[in-house]
């Protein structure tokens, strides 16, 4: 059985101010955007679409926004809003962890349809230009999640090696955002990013982004302590699951739709 190593949440301290580590795992996903996204530009298929890292630098000042405008809201509206309406000043102290990827992820789809139509860009065609670039980030928000011990796993059997005796909790538990790294995050990355290297349907690629991610955050949902579930036919089902089951549906409608529409041929330039 393992510890939680209970890692000092202030990555460093420069006199009044301190820089978190959960902060410096958005720096890291970031990051991640603009060099998976210089890499992307230069595949063939997107090349052919007039792809710039200008246009990569500028989309990633909107997707900053979306990301956190979006990711805060959505923590505050899906999760706690009782805990946030009582406490309205927490709001503003997202260094404390507690961001929805489901509230970042309608962020960031506004805040790329507000680029698009600036840039007089497809928006759908965005949408997929950057779905394979996202994976990466999420998982390094979940290692942040784990430095500031959020998200408990649900309990573990003691003989499983890797079960963890979490802070704050009692008995061993499922280590849930290494979990949700590996899984929501490296996992789908993976299979999205050799998805993603040939020319596919208009917004096939964002759709099974889409796709991927929600049937990988529905299973590792299991082994993570819910905000808060409902039972819908003796069946218990967690507030991560109720909002992966409409990304789901919407993205098995939409690939065959995208791969219905004109015969599902590849976008091109």
């Amino acid at each position: 059985m393992l510890t939680h190593p209970m890692p000092d949440p202030v990555a460093l301290q420069l006199g009044p101010v301190a820089i978190h580590w959960y902060g410096l795992m958005y720096v890291v996903a970031f990051g991640l955007f603009l060099l998976l996204g210089r890499v992307r530009i230069k595949q063939p298929h997107i090349a052919a679409q007039g792809w710039k890292n200008e246009d990569l630098d500028d989309m990633l000042f909107y997707g900053m926004l979306g990301v956190v405008i979006g990711g805060r809201l959505g923590e505050v509206l899906f999760y706690r809003p009782d805990y946030f309406f009582a406490n309205p000043i927490e709001i503003l102290k997202v260094w404390h962890g507690g961001m929805s990827f489901h509230g970042g992820f309608i962020g960031v789809m506004i805040a790329m349809s507000l680029w698009a139509r600036k840039s007089r860009r497809n928006v759908l065609d965005v949408y997929d230009f950057i779905a394979p670039l996202v994976p990466l980030g999420y998982a390094a928000g979940r290692i942040g999640n784990f430095i500031n011990a959020e998200l408990p796993g649900r309990l573990a059997d003691p003989s499983l090696p890797w079960a963890m005796l979490w802070p704050g909790v009692d008995g061993p538990r499922h280590p849930s955002p290494l979990y949700q790294a590996l899984i929501d995050g490296v996992l789908v990355f993976i299979f999205l990013w050799i998805y993603a290297r040939k020319a596919r349907p208009r917004l096939a690629v964002g759709a099974m982004f889409t796709l991927l991610y929600g049937c990988a955050r529905f299973f590792t949902e299991y082994f993570r302590v819910p905000d808060w579930q409902v039972t819908v036919a003796g069946v218990p089902i967690t507030s991560g699951q109720m909002l992966s089951l409409p990304m789901i549906v919407a993205a098995i409608a939409i690939l065959v739709w995208a791969y219905s529409r004109e015969g599902g041929r590849p976008v091109r330039a």
